[in-house]
């Protein structure tokens, strides 16, 4: 009955989406092992789980599949988390003097939510207004790709995302709005196939109410589907 309790409180925790930090929580000492190491024990602990649920590693199909996993957590799905992956994201002088918005749409985005560990599938869209620089294109992509790489809340990736654009380009003019399904409902629980989950967050002069209504009215939301 206790166990039951237990995992009841932490089944509500994650459900409410409790928020901590615009940063990932992750510890000082996480990247005093190595990659390799990593998924070493990765895959140690991936075959007791599936052992525990009593399945047959001995199998052709499933002998493999802690390797597999270790490799994805730490070089894919979750490569996010180190900062030696982190995009380089170079910029440039306006030379145009282009100062209207620029907008990146639809840039496809896979996470993780970090409560369950079932993947979140949706668009990302991205703008800002230079404040004398500007990024290439293809960066914008990668930021949203870098974070999306980790454990993740939707709220904290769309945050992330505008606050790492900033830094880089110098602006707090910087808007991100995410639209995106999480298997955790669409799969188990409430077990909801079509909702999806909005977030924004808007800086500087996307504040402003003219300004932010442009960029909404550019993008308008499309139904996702996977």
């Amino acid at each position: 009955m206790k166990i039951d309790k237990v995992l009841n409180e932490i089944d509500e925790i994650g459900d409410e989406h409790i928020p901590t930090s615009a940063d990932t929580p992750i510890r000082k000492d996480a990247f005093e092992v190595s990659d390799i190491d990593k998924m070493a024990i990765i895959n140690k602990d991936v075959e007791h789980i599936l052992e525990t649920l009593g399945l047959d590693l001995t199998d052709d199909s499933l002998k493999g599949t802690p390797q597999r996993v270790a490799k994805m957590f730490v070089n894919e799905i979750f490569s996010g988390l180190n900062p030696k992956r982190k995009p380089k994201a170079s910029v440039f002088e306006n030379k145009y003097k282009y100062g209207e918005m620029l907008v990146e749409k639809n840039i496809t985005l896979y996470s993780t939510c970090e409560h369950h560990l079932l993947p979140i599938v949706g668009k990302a869209h991205v703008a800002y207004i230079s404040n004398g620089t500007v990024v290439g294109l293809s960066k914008m992509n990668r930021i949203v790709d870098y974070y999306a790489k980790r454990p993740q809340v939707q709220e904290r990736l769309t945050m992330q995302i505008v606050q790492e654009l900033q830094q880089v380009l110098g602006t707090e003019s910087v808007a991100c709005v995410i639209d995106a399904k999480h298997l955790c409902v669409n799969s188990r629980g409430i077990r909801d196939i079509d909702s999806s989950t909005v977030t924004s967050e808007f800086g500087g002069e996307f504040k402003k109410k003219e300004v932010r209504k442009e960029f909404l009215d550019y993008i308008r939301l499309e139904k996702i589907s996977l």
